[in-house]
């Protein structure tokens, strides 16, 4: 492969490279090839790493006769505390049964009910008036992911890549700046894990479909790949990213040394399992009305409060009373991979803790994926589009997944066709190989503790200022390391988290109030009218 552009080419012969193989950026994939469009599909680890396959709960479909898109709305507004765009909501709810009728025609083999709408069994999960989520037992995003996949490998116009990590987005600053035309995307420079090996890729478009951020913290349901790759390449960009604060840590992710990102799905306390302190007794009722069924926010603050209350590591989930053969029907892989650890949830509670698991904030985009950067979209958990507020709705997050990654790809077709410019190879000449890898290792578990211990469920002002000052001293340390050697995934990966570290504690320092995910010591009440927080910025000058 070559690492300059032909120049003269035109830009619609040009790929449209697309950063993430989950379920965000295989819909756009699909519908891109599907109108003839040449799509370049990059996997940081293997096809099936990301997120996506890792989801247990389902995808919302507004499809019941007891359901409506207002119904919806309301409750996505209402776990969304306040701050959830109205517009936004509407949108997706709206389109929800066509997503959903969308994944049945791609061959997700979704929990079938031949009463059901679609033909589709419905569960109920936290913050839901009624049952309207689709899923494939307690693996959807597995089953999604692998029917997906198989679509994507059959369709010649798409090309899969693994392991290969976007480095940058490539813009005019790279190029030169065109005079009349504002800046724009021009590609990205992207790694070959395995040659180590630097490339330039341009593009008619990038889709940046890297999802949150959630190996920042020590705890974390996410994967490997959660390090915020496209928040942080989009913010150096010079795009704006919005409601960073807004974290959400899952209630229930399994506390066991073997397992320590292991999500235990919400789904599981929508069929009616009770959270429980150790001498048996729950605590749920007591911190909200709704009981284990109290969104996530409610849930997770509850379970963190009484832990320090007690002095204990986890709290039990109770789901014997269930029944064996519900369990096993309705939570296979739960069961199965706890029962591979000694616990029989048949008979035994579950030992559960939260965990940062998704990133209610990102980039800023519109409905369609467009980012401030002409020719840069974005779409899934690195996006902020306003639907999920202040805290996510369960089962919302793969509903904007395939709800704006079908209007991104049909806005990327609409936009104007421009020449291809020449864009410049990767500049290594200037840098050498690493002699000290610990220091990455170093930082890496310096920064996780730090964001778990200072920016957790729980904050304080001087918590705060304390992790952005040695925030600040980390990047600048990463910074100098990332000038003089060569890049490698993991340092990478640490730039990346620790941009998104910055944006998240800046973030919440603005928000003096206590609302939805973010709650501080400071100011634990929630303000009488309340906007989503904004950061905006230059695109970054140097070398690089």
């Amino acid at each position: 492969m070559t690492t300059v552009s032909s120049g003269p080419a035109q830009a619609d012969a040009l790929p449209v490279v697309i950063v993430g193989a989950g379920l965000a950026g295989l819909t756009v994939a699909l519908h891109l090839a599907a109108q003839g469009q040449r799509v370049e599909v990059l996997a940081k680890r293997g096809l099936t790493e990301g997120a996506t396959a890792w989801a247990q709960g389902g995808i919302v479909g507004v499809l019941g006769a007891d359901d409506s898109v207002e119904s919806h709305v309301r409750d996505t507004e209402t776990a969304g505390a306040g701050i959830v765009d109205g517009v936004a909501a509407r949108f997706i709810a709206e389109r929800s049964a066509e997503a959903v009728a969308w994944l049945v025609a791609q061959g997700v083999p979704f929990s079938a009910d031949p009463g059901g709408p679609l033909g589709l069994h419905l569960t109920r999960e936290g913050g839901h008036a009624v049952r309207r989520i689709a899923h494939a037992a307690d693996a959807t995003g597995w089953a999604i992911q692998q029917a997906l996949l198989a679509q994507a490998q059959a369709q010649p116009l798409i090309t899969l890549r693994e392991r290969w990590m976007a480095v940058d987005v490539i813009t005019s600053r790279h190029v030169g700046a065109v005079e009349g035309e504002p800046p724009r995307c021009h590609g990205v420079y992207a790694m070959d894990i395995a040659e180590r090996r630097v490339e330039t890729l341009p593009a008619r478009a990038v889709v940046l479909a890297t999802g949150g951020v959630g190996k920042v913290y020590r705890y974390t349901s996410n994967p490997e790949t959660s390090t915020g790759d496209g928040i942080a390449m989009a913010w150096r960009a010079g795009c704006r990213v919005a409601n960073m604060e807004f974290i959400q840590f899952h209630p229930t992710c399994l506390y066991h040394p073997q397992e320590r990102t292991f999500l235990i799905t919400e789904a599981l306390r929508g069929e009616g399992a009770y959270l429980k302190l150790p001498d048996g007794t729950r605590f749920m009722p007591a911190h909200d009305a709704r009981g284990e069924l109290a969104s996530r926010d409610i849930v997770a603050r509850a379970i963190d409060f009484e832990m320090k209350r007690l002095g204990i590591d986890h709290v039990w989930l109770d789901a014997t009373h269930l029944g064996e053969t519900f369990l096993k029907e309705h939570f296979p892989t739960i069961h199965a991979r706890c029962l591979k650890l000694g616990i029989d949830i048949a008979r035994q509670p579950i030992p559960v803790v939260p965990a940062a698991h998704y990133t209610c904030g990102g980039v800023v985009t519109d409905l369609f994926g467009r980012s401030d950067l002409s020719g840069l979209y974005a779409v899934g958990e690195a996006t902020y589009t306003g639907l999920h507020g202040a805290n996510r709705l369960a089962s919302n997050s793969l509903l904007e997944c395939v709800v704006v990654g079908r209007t991104c790809a049909q806005a990327v077709l609409d936009a104007p066709v421009r020449n291809a410019v020449p864009v410049p190879a990767w500049d290594e000449s200037l840098v050498e190989n690493a002699d000290e890898q610990v220091v990455i290792a170093h930082n890496w578990d310096e920064l996780r503790l730090l964001m778990w211990n200072y920016v957790g469920i729980v904050r304080t002002t001087k918590r705060l200022e304390r992790a952005l000052h040695r925030i600040k001293l980390l990047k600048a340390e990463i910074d100098e390391y990332y000038a003089n050697f060569k890049v490698t995934r993991d340092l990478l990966e640490l730039r990346n988290l620790v941009v998104c570290a910055e944006l998240i504690v800046r973030s919440a320092l603005l928000r003096h109030e206590s609302r939805g995910l973010h709650y501080s010591r400071d100011f634990p009440q929630a303000l009488p009218v309340s906007f989503p927080t904004i950061l905006g910025r230059k695109a970054r000058s140097g070398r690089r």
